[in-house]
């Protein structure tokens, strides 16, 4: 046989890519492009471990287990860390804000209808993102919380200094009891609404209050700021 006219084998990683090919196999990690998207997914279990074992701890890995998925997935979608949280914060956490936001913003100079804005919002917030409470109590307040400078740079100028420059504005209108300071008002806003809600497991089963829920909470801090801001 002439050996000129006999196909030669092809070599041994052209054959291996070759092969890849036919099969239509992918990256690791990748997945196909008409895969669901599992972003939502990804970041739900992201979450998940973040209430339970705080943003610091948990690692790529852990996401990965809690999703049911391979952290080179995780690399996919997200790359590090770091970009995973500013992903959480953007799609998950400034949303929850967003949703205060807007209620206040459409109260206007109002004191009374800025109140309910908030104490309504943060309400509605928590029936929509359960986990929030949990999270902003240990992100936040605990020093060291991952989500401690989203609250100072982020939040707090478009927000709480908003409500609070409302406050004092009305104080100097005389529509505000003069006692109080308008700084301080603002955290009583959140003392009367993110805490007895994070703090719910404890307080129920304290005072056998399992009747007790969400809108309660919202009515009690209306009817106490209600007499305590003396509104005209």
């Amino acid at each position: 046989m002439d050996d000129r006219t006999t196909p030669k084998p092809a070599p041994k990683a052209r054959r291996k890519n070759a092969a890849k090919r036919a099969l239509g196999k992918r990256t690791p990690g990748r997945p196909l492009r008409d895969a669901q998207d599992l972003r939502p997914k990804l970041l739900d279990a992201a979450t998940a471990c973040f209430v339970r074992e705080g943003m610091a701890a948990t690692s790529l890995r852990a996401i990965a287990t809690e999703a049911g998925v391979t952290p080179a997935l995780l690399h996919y979608y997200f790359g590090d860390k770091a970009q995973l949280q500013e992903a959480f914060l953007q799609e998950r956490m400034m949303p929850a804000f967003g949703l205060i936001g807007a209620g206040v913003q459409s109260a206007g100079d109002d004191v009374a209808a800025t109140v309910a804005a908030f104490v309504n919002g943060v309400t509605e917030v928590v029936k929509q993102f359960p986990w929030w409470p949990q999270l902003w109590v240990r992100e936040v307040l605990c020093e060291g919380g991952a989500l401690r400078d989203l609250l100072v740079k982020r939040i707090a100028p478009e927000l709480t200094r908003v409500i609070a420059a409302r406050f004092a504005a009305a104080q100097a209108r005389g529509e505000l009891n003069p006692d109080l300071d308008p700084r301080l008002l603002m955290t009583s806003l959140v003392g009367l609404t993110l805490f007895p809600i994070a703090g719910t497991p404890i307080w129920r089963s304290v005072f056998d209050a399992e009747d007790l829920g969400l809108d309660d909470i919202r009515m009690h801090a209306l009817a106490l700021l209600d007499r305590g801001l003396e509104l005209k």
